[in-house]
Order: C-alpha cells, then structure tokens, then sequence
C-alpha cells in the first residue's frame, strides 16, 4: 500500500502528540507543522518531540509579524469585539494557521490536512473553511470527529494511557484544572474548573497580566500614533521612550499593559456550534489600542460613516469568530472598513493605571472636531436661529402621527 502524506497543525501538547503518533500507526507519513504566533513556549523542543513521535518532518513557521500587521491591527481598524467583550485572539490565529499549512501542503505535494480541534470548538470550523478556500481537493483529518477515534479515546485519561504505551514523551497530567492557548495576543484559559461559570479563577492562574492589587502605584503615561487606522508609533512618556516597527510596539504594548493590570476578561461566549462555553482571556496590548483607536475615530469619522461603522463591525466580529475570515462577504465588508480608515491618522494620550485605559486626549491634522462651532461660548459661524426650522422639519412626523392619535382617541370615545 502507497503511503499516505498528512501534513498535521501540531502543538507539541498532548492532543497532537497523540495523533501524530495514531496516524504513523495508520501508515501515514506525518509531517509536522508548528505555527510560531508569539507563544512562549520552546519551539525546538516540540520540534524535537515530533521527530520523536515518528514525523518525517517538522516545519517551524515565524508568523509574528504577519498575525500582527495582516490579522490583529485589521481587527483593530475594523473594531471587531465578539458580543462586545472578546477581541478574538484565538480566532485570528487560527485562519493564519490554516492558510500556511495549505502552504506547506502543497510544497509537500499532498492534499491531506489534519488538525487536533474538538467536534465541540470552534477552531475546527476556522481550520477546515480556510484549507477548503485555498486547497479545493482537500482530503481532511478531523480524529475528534471520527468514529473510529472516538471508540479509541475518550478523555485525557484515554489519551495519556496511549501517550505511555506508544513512549510519547508528554507533561500532561490528570490534576491540571483548565487548558491554556497562547499567543502573542492573548492568552485563554478554559475547560476544567472554569467550565461552571460560577467558580471565580485563582489569581495564580494568569500568566500575563498582573492583579490591579499588585501593579504600580503610579500612572502610566503614554502616547500612540496611527495612520490610517494603523498603529505606527508608541511613546512612553513616562520614560521618554519611543517604539516603531509593528512586532515592536505591539510587544512593548503587551508589556506595559501587563504591568499595569489591563486587559483580563471573564466572559460566557456564545461557540458557533450553538454551545456556551466560559473563557477567561489575556489581551493587554489589543485591549488599549482597541480603545485608542476607538477614540482616534472621534474626531476624524463622519457621524453617518461611523454610525454606519458601528453597524459593520459586529457583522465583521462574528465573521472572524465563525472562521469566515476568508469569505466574500469580508472581503466586501473590510473594503468599506479601508475606506473608512483613509483619514484615521494622528495620536491618541493615554493614561494605563491598575487595571484602567484612560483616554487623556488626541489629536488629528484630519480632525473633524471645529472648536469655534462646538464652544459654547462663540456662535463660530453656526447660525442658531437656523435649529428653529431643522427641529419644525424633524419633528413634522412626530406632528402627523400625534394628530392621527388624536383622532383615533375621540373615534374611540364617540363609539
């Protein structure tokens, strides 16, 4: 029998370990794919943990900068928050991922792909649109979704008692209490004792941030600078220290905001699959440039365009939250976004302290915001009198269905 080529999203935890090693038992030739998104974790030792498991191959893929420059600051300036809370640092990785080991697949010369996803999550959905987008042919490997698999394993118990007979080196054990998935966004922690909403997470849990009890006692002052809804400039100017280049000022935004307790949410989200489930998420650095770029629309959206936006962007959230990233309809949406974005240039002042995002001001060479027309001490050359008639033309509708009401009350009163 020919054997078979898979290439397979590998972790290095041990869902994939086990599978890498469950399809060499099916007389697969796996190779590995590592997606490198900013998780601190050594790569290299889960390189060599793949080889060990029986991989042909390991590929490690340095995909910072693209996550940041072409997923993270495009959610940003479409301002996309999933029921109003997640900033989707999962999602955004997921669809990069996919989309590079569509790459790799085809420069392996093979069309079957294969992930470790749950038939629960929503990353199986965001994993197999995008390889069906870029690879048409594709032959796809879902274990957790197979009869077969699932006969085999039915937990972690199952999975770990595979993992010691097959000698699959693993950290896993039954104690842990939730599952943690990094990266350069954000950490998530679900699953074990999260999973009854009503049990408040241990503060020795979070990895990133730090409680609002320990962090400085003094303000954070800082200054960030966009074009065109882009981050482009970080200045501590507390420090009087500046930070260009997206990895850099995207890195050094995690850390001020870590340091200063922002970012951490405790949320009961709605999966794709129709499934509630608890996450509990890191985000310092989208978190502040969520709401300096939020902030820096103030001045520079028109009213229409941005209540329009308003409109937009919770459509665009559940796009990317379902696996849509990919899809026409984002396409069409975020080329309305772009338009929107041509003049959101200028910086925005910030103030991070224990656990706050304060806006402290901004400024714009593109600013909408006319000072002598908004005062309320200078007429500015806006014409008061004027308001009499607009307000008569607005509320003429308000008249007719009055009197129509009207009406209707004495017919009511006479019968």
């Amino acid at each position: 029998m020919m054997e078979k080529k898979v290439v397979l999203a590998y972790s290095g935890g041990l869902d994939t370990s086990v599978i890498l090693k469950w399809l060499i038992n099916k007389d697969y030739n796996v190779v590995a794919f590592i997606g490198d998104v900013g998780q601190k974790e050594d790569l290299n030792l889960a390189k060599e943990k793949a080889l060990e498991c029986g991989a042909s191959k390991v590929y490690i893929e340095d995909l910072k900068k693209d996550f940041i420059e072409n997923f993270i600051f495009t959610a940003i300036k479409a301002s996309a928050l999933y029921e109003g809370k997640y900033l989707l640092g999962t999602a955004l990785t997921r669809s990069l991922i996919a989309k590079k080991q569509v790459e790799i697949a085809k420069k392996e010369g093979t069309n079957i792909l294969a992930h470790g996803c749950t038939g629960k999550g929503n990353d199986q959905v965001r994993f197999e649109l995008t390889w069906m987008k870029f690879l048409s042919e594709v032959e796809i490997i879902s274990p957790w979704k197979e009869k077969e698999w699932l006969a085999q394993f039915k937990g972690r118990i199952d999975l770990i008692k595979y993992a010691k007979k097959e000698g699959i080196p693993i950290s896993a054990t039954l104690e842990k209490s939730y599952s943690v998935d990094e990266n350069l966004m954000h950490i998530s922690y679900e699953s074990g004792i999260l999973e009854d909403p009503s049990k408040e997470p241990s503060q020795e849990m979070f990895k990133f941030t730090l409680s609002p009890k320990k962090a400085p006692n003094k303000e954070t002052k800082i200054c960030i600078e966009f074009e065109k809804g882009i981050p482009v400039k970080l200045v501590n100017l507390s420090k009087n220290k500046e930070v260009k280049g997206s990895l850099e000022l995207f890195e050094y935004l995690n850390k001020l905001g870590s340091e200063n307790a922002i970012g951490r949410i405790d949320i009961v989200e709605n999966r794709f699959v129709g499934i509630k489930s608890r996450g509990i998420y890191e985000t310092p650095a989208a978190t502040i440039l969520f709401k300096a770029h939020q902030d820096l629309e103030s001045i520079t959206l028109d009213k229409e365009v941005m209540h329009l936006k308003e409109l937009i962007s919770p459509t665009i959230s559940k796009i990317i939250y379902n696996g849509f990233w990919f899809s026409p309809e984002m396409e069409f949406l975020m080329a309305a976004i772009n338009k929107s974005q041509e003049n959101v240039s200028g910086k925005v002042y910030i103030t991070l302290y224990k656990g706050n995002t304060i806006i402290t001001g901004r400024e714009s060479e593109n600013s909408l915001y006319n000072q002598a027309i908004s005062s309320m001490d200078k007429e500015g050359g806006y014409n008061q009198i004027s308001a009499k008639g607009f307000i008569e033309i607005t509320g003429l509708r308000f008249k007719l269905q009055g009197i129509t009401n009207e009406v209707m009350a004495k017919e009511m009163q006479t019968k």
